[in-house]
C-alpha cells in the first residue's frame, strides 16, 4: 500500500508562477532608474532638437572631461501591416459569432458597424480581419420580404443596397443592386464599384429625379461615373416612361450635381406669334466669373426679323452690398394694321438697377439705388411678360444718406419718373436734404430733479433742395432742357415746447418758420385774340418766407356700454374717442406774390400765384387766425368665444370699427368762407377678413352754375344738407380659401420659388422678376393641397378737377375690381383664373386663365390669356426637378391686339 502524497495541480501551478516571478524580476530595480541601453530597444538614434548648453558652473582643472546625454521623443514601434487607422465599433442585437481560427466576425440582426466617417447597418455583417473586408447583406422574413438591406453612409455618400463589399484599408468596395441619391438625382445601378471617397462607376445604371420605388420616367445607361456632390457622366442612354423605353437614343449624358451657382447654357423656349412670327426666347449663357460676381446674357429671336438683346450682371459681397443690372435692347419687327404697310418697326430699350447695402457694413451711411428707365415703346411691345403691358408709369430713384450720432442727417438723391403714354419724362438730379433733429438749448447736461418747463423748448431744422428737367422724348433738344429746367429750395425751422399735462389734457405749443427759393416766376394773362390763357415766365432768384403760431391740446375719451342681458352673446362695446383742437395765426406775407387774372370770355378771374406750379408750390395768401379740429374713433366689442372658453374668461374681442373720424378748420381772419373742407375717412376689417378703407373731401358751400364755390353753406335757405363730396375713394379687398387637406406643412410650390435658401438675399428686381414669372405661369405652382381659394378687390375713386380752359369743373371716376382663384377639379386636377375689370371703360382690362395637372414628379400646366394687350396660349409638361426643368415639351402661341 503506497502512502506517498497526492499530486496537486493547483499547488504545482502555484509554485510554478512563483518561480517564474522571482526570475523575472531579480535583476529589477524599484526606484525605476534610466537604464543608458533602454533607447536603443524602443526610440530611434537621432540628433536632439533641443541645443546643449554648456555647463556655467566652473569645473576643476582635474576634470578634462564634460559627460553629454541625448534623449529623443519618437517611438519606433513596429505596426502590424493589417493594422487600421482608426477603432472599429459594431454591434448586434441578436448575436455575434467569433471564429478564431479565420478570425472572422459575424454580426446578425440590426448589425452596425463604424468606423471613421462610415456608418454600415444590415441585417448580416461579417468582418475579416486578415484582409480588412466587411460584407454585409440582407435575410428574407417569412413572407419573402428583404429584411435588414445593407445601409452604407460615408462622408456625404449614402446608398442602400442587396450587398456591400467594402475594404476599410483602401476604402474600395462594391455593391449590388445599389440605390443612391445625388442631390436631387436618384441613381439606381445594377453594380457600383466605388474607387475612393468621392468616385463610384456603375454598370447598367438608371437615373431619375422621381422618388418612388419604381420611378414614372428614368434615363438608362449601361455605364455611367458619378462624383458625388459634382457631377455624372454616362455612355449613350435612353429615356423611359414606365418603364417602357422610348426609341430615342443620346451619345452621351451629363449631369450637373454641383449645389450652387454653376456656368452653363440656358435653353430656349419655341414660340409662335401672329404679329411677330416663329422665334425662340431666353436663348443664352450663364456665366459665373467669381463668388461675388456672375453675368447672364440672353436673346429672342423671330422669324419677321425682330429681336431682343439682354445682358443681365449680377454682383454680391456677403454683408457688405449685393446689386443686379439689366440692360435689354428691342428690335420690334411686327406685322402692321395699316394696310398701306406690311411692318412696322421700332427701337427701344430698357434700363434696370437694383443695388442693396447692409445696414450692418456701415452704420450711419447707406447707399440705395431702384432704376427703371428706357423707351416708352419698351413695355408696349413686351411679349414675354403681359403684365408690364399696362405699367405706363416708371420711377427711378438712387439715394445716399449719411448720419452723425443721431443728430445731423444728409441725405442725396437722384432719380426720374416717366409716362409712357404722354411720353414725358421728369429727371430729378440732384435732390437733398438736411435735417438737425430737435436739440434743447436750455436742457443740463445733467439732470438734478425735475427739469423747468423751459428746458423742454426744442429747436430743428429741415432744408430741402431740387433739380428738375421735363422733356418729351419725341421733342428733347438742349434748348428744351434749358426752357424746362427748374430749381428751388425751402427751409423749415420747428419750434416746439413740451408743457406739464393738464390732467387727461396735454398741451403743446408751437413756432414755425419756413421760406422757400424759386429759380422762375409764372405769370399767366387773357389772351383776348386766342381767347386762352397764355404762360410766361421770369428766370431768377426768388424768395418767400411765411410764419405760423400755433397750440394745441389734445386727449383721449373711454366709453364703455356692458348693459346686456345675461343670454346675449355680446357682453360689451368700447368707444375711445380721441379729439385734438389746436389754434393758429399766421400773418399775410405773400400778398404781393397774388395778382389777379382773367381765365374766360366771360370776364371770370381769378387769383394766382407767381410760384404756382413750382416745384414746391407757393405759399396761401391773406393772414389766417382760426382753429383746427381733427376727431379719430375706434370702436370694438367683446362677445362670448365659442372655442376659448379660458383665456380671458371666455370673451373674445371683435374690432368693429378700427378708425374713423374728420378733420376741418375754421378762419376767424378771412372775410368770407371761413369753414375749410371737411375730411372723412373710415377703416375697418370685417369678420377679420373683409379690408374696407375709404375717404372723401366735403365741401360745405353752395357752387354756381360753373361748379365754383359761393360764400353760402349748403344748409342755408334750405333744408339741411351735408354738402358735397368732391373727391372720395373706396377700396375693399378680401380672401377666401378652404382648409388644407393635408395637415402636414409643406411648402409650396410658389413659396419654394420665391424663397431663396442659402443664397444671398435677392435684389427688388429679382423678387420682381421672380413675383412677374409666378404671376404669368400659375399652373406651374399651383397649390393641390389647398382645394379652393379666392381673392376678391375693388376699387373706387374719384375726383373734380378745373377744366384746362377754366370753363368749369370735371369729375373723373375710375372704377375697377380685380377676382383672382382657383379649385380642384380632382385632387390631381386644378383650374383657376384672374381678372381685372374696368368699369369705366367698361371691358375686361386682361384675363388669364389656367388648368394644372399634378403628374408626381412631372407637371403638365396650360396657361391661356383671351384677353390684354397680348392674348396667349401656352402649354408646358417638364419635370419638377429644378435640375430637369430645362427638359420640358413647351408650345406657346401669342397674338398682340392694338
Amino acid at each position: 500500500m503506497n502512502h506517498g502524497g497526492k499530486f496537486s495541480l493547483k499547488y504545482s501551478s502555484i509554485g510554478l508562477f512563483t518561480l517564474l516571478l522571482c526570475t523575472l524580476t531579480l535583476l529589477s530595480s524599484a526606484n525605476y532608474y534610466d537604464s543608458p541601453f533602454f533607447y536603443k530597444q524602443l526610440t530611434t538614434v537621432q540628433a536632439d532638437t533641443i541645443p546643449i548648453r554648456a555647463d556655467t558652473i566652473p569645473v576643476k582643472p582635474t576634470d578634462t572631461t564634460i559627460r553629454t546625454y541625448q534623449r529623443t521623443d519618437t517611438l519606433n514601434v513596429k505596426v502590424s501591416k493589417d493594422s487600421l487607422d482608426g477603432p472599429v465599433a459594431y454591434s448586434a442585437s441578436d448575436s455575434m459569432v467569433l471564429d478564431m481560427t479565420t478570425k472572422k466576425i459575424t454580426l446578425y440582426n440590426t448589425a452596425t458597424t463604424k468606423y471613421q466617417d462610415l456608418d454600415l447597418t444590415a441585417y448580416k455583417i461579417e468582418l475579416d480581419q486578415p484582409t480588412q473586408m466587411v460584407v454585409a447583406t440582407y435575410t428574407l422574413d417569412t413572407l419573402g420580404r428583404q429584411v435588414g438591406k445593407p445601409h452604407f453612409v460615408q462622408g456625404e455618400s449614402n446608398m442602400d443596397a442587396d450587398s456591400i463589399t467594402y475594404n476599410f484599408k483602401t476604402q474600395k468596395g462594391i455593391t449590388k443592386s445599389t440605390f443612391t441619391q445625388q442631390g436631387e438625382m436618384y441613381v439606381y445601378g445594377e453594380r457600383i464599384k466605388k474607387i475612393n471617397l468621392t468616385d463610384f462607376f456603375a454598370y447598367k445604371g438608371r437615373f431619375t429625379t422621381c422618388n418612388l420605388d419604381t420611378p414614372h420616367f428614368a434615363f438608362r445607361t449601361k455605364k455611367m461615373k458619378l462624383v458625388n456632390k459634382k457631377l455624372a457622366v454616362s455612355g449613350p442612354l435612353h429615356a423611359e416612361f414606365e418603364g417602357v423605353p422610348v426609341p430615342i437614343y443620346l451619345p452621351f449624358g451629363f449631369f450637373p450635381l454641383a449645389q450652387g451657382r454653376h456656368s452653363g447654357i440656358l435653353p430656349p423656349q419655341f414660340t409662335a406669334n401672329e404679329q411677330f412670327g416663329l422665334g425662340l426666347e431666353g436663348l443664352g449663357y450663364y456665366k459665373v466669373l467669381n463668388d461675388m460676381f456672375d453675368m447672364m446674357v440672353r436673346g429672342d429671336i423671330y422669324s419677321y426679323g425682330g429681336w431682343r438683346a439682354t445682358l443681365t450682371p449680377t454682383y454680391r459681397k456677403r454683408y457688405r452690398y449685393s446689386g443686379r443690372m439689366n440692360l435689354a435692347y428691342q428690335h420690334t419687327r411686327m406685322l402692321s394694321n395699316d394696310p398701306k404697310k406690311e411692318y412696322e418697326t421700332s427701337k427701344s430699350f430698357n434700363i434696370q438697377w437694383s443695388h442693396m447695402v447692409d445696414a450692418k457694413a456701415r452704420p450711419g451711411t447707406s447707399f440705395q439705388a431702384s432704376v427703371n428707365a428706357g423707351s416708352s415703346q419698351y413695355n408696349q411691345y413686351n411679349s414675354q411678360n403681359p403684365s408690364v403691358n399696362f405699367n405706363n408709369q416708371l420711377y427711378s430713384s438712387i439715394t445716399y444718406t449719411k448720419n452723425w450720432s443721431n443728430k445731423y442727417n444728409l441725405s442725396l438723391s437722384a432719380g426720374h419718373d416717366q409716362n409712357s403714354v404722354s411720353r414725358e419724362f421728369h429727371v430729378r438730379l440732384p435732390d437733398g436734404s438736411f435735417t438737425v433733429n430737435n436739440f434743447y438749448p436750455f436742457q443740463q447736461k445733467e439732470f438734478v430733479g425735475e427739469p423747468k418747463w423751459y428746458e423742454k423748448l426744442g429747436i430743428g431744422l429741415n432744408t430741402q433742395f431740387r433739380n428738375q428737367v421735363a422733356f418729351n422724348d419725341t421733342t428733347v433738344s438742349f434748348n428744351t432742357l434749358l426752357d424746362t429746367m427748374q430749381w428751388g429750395a425751402q427751409h423749415n425751422i420747428p419750434i416746439t415746447l413740451a408743457l406739464p399735462s393738464l390732467g387727461p389734457i396735454q398741451v403743446a405749443p408751437g413756432f414755425s418758420y419756413s421760406e422757400k427759393w424759386y429759380g422762375k416766376q409764372f405769370t399767366r394773362a387773357w389772351n383776348p385774340t386766342t381767347e386762352k390763357v397764355d404762360s410766361f415766365y421770369n428766370k431768377g432768384f426768388f424768395t418767400a418766407r411765411d410764419i405760423s403760431f400755433n397750440i394745441g391740446l389734445n386727449t383721449a375719451i373711454f366709453g364703455l356700454f356692458n348693459k346686456f342681458g345675461p343670454n346675449s352673446k355680446v357682453r360689451a362695446i368700447r368707444h375711445v374717442v380721441r379729439p385734438s383742437i389746436s389754434a393758429s395765426y399766421k400773418p399775410d406775407l405773400n400778398s404781393k406774390d397774388y395778382y389777379t387774372t382773367q381765365v374766360d370770355k366771360n370776364g371770370r378771374t381769378l387769383r394766382a400765384s407767381k410760384y404756382a406750379g413750382s416745384l414746391y408750390g407757393a405759399y396761401g395768401e391773406g393772414q389766417f387766425g382760426g382753429m383746427s379740429f381733427n376727431l379719430d374713433n375706434n370702436l370694438e366689442m367683446k362677445v362670448k368665444s365659442k372655442t376659448d372658453t379660458v383665456t380671458d374668461g371666455g370673451l373674445k374681442k371683435v374690432r368693429l370699427l378700427d378708425g374713423f373720424g374728420l378733420s376741418t378748420s375754421y378762419n376767424f381772419l378771412k372775410d368770407s368762407m371761413k369753414l375749410e373742407p371737411i375730411s372723412l375717412y373710415i377703416r375697418s376689417t370685417l369678420f377679420e377678413k373683409v379690408n374696407i378703407t375709404a375717404g372723401g373731401v366735403l365741401n360745405p358751400y353752395k357752387t354756381d352754375q360753373y361748379g365754383y364755390p359761393i360764400n353760402e353753406f349748403v344748409w342755408e335757405h334750405d333744408k339741411f344738407k351735408l354738402g358735397k363730396i368732391v373727391t372720395g375713394n373706396i377700396a375693399i379687398s378680401t380672401s377666401f380659401r378652404s382648409k388644407k387637406s393635408d395637415k402636414k406643412e409643406e411648402a409650396s410650390a410658389t413659396q419654394e420659388y420665391l424663397t431663396n435658401n442659402g443664397q444671398l438675399p435677392m435684389t427688388l428686381e429679382e423678387q420682381q422678376a421672380q413675383l412677374d414669372y409666378v404671376r404669368n405661369n400659375p399652373a406651374e405652382f399651383a397649390d393641390f393641397n389647398i382645394p379652393w381659394s379666392v381673392n376678391l378687390s375693388y376699387s373706387l375713386s374719384f375726383s373734380t378737377t378745373p377744366k384746362t380752359d377754366y370753363s368749369g369743373f370735371t369729375t373723373r371716376i375710375t372704377s375697377s375690381i380685380n377676382v383672382s382663384g382657383d379649385f380642384n377639379l380632382t385632387p390631381k386636377w386644378k383650374v383657376g383664373a384672374n381678372t381685372f375689370y374696368d368699369f369705366r371703360g367698361s371691358n375686361l382690362q386682361q384675363l388669364t386663365m389656367f388648368l394644372s395637372r399634378e403628374l408626381h414628379c412631372w407637371q403638365l400646366g396650360i396657361n391661356i390669356t383671351p384677353v390684354g394687350l397680348y392674348r396667349s396660349f401656352n402649354i408646358t409638361i417638364n419635370p419638377k426637378s429644378g435640375m430637369l426643368r430645362d427638359l420640358k415639351i413647351n408650345r406657346s402661341k401669342y397674338f398682340y391686339t392694338q
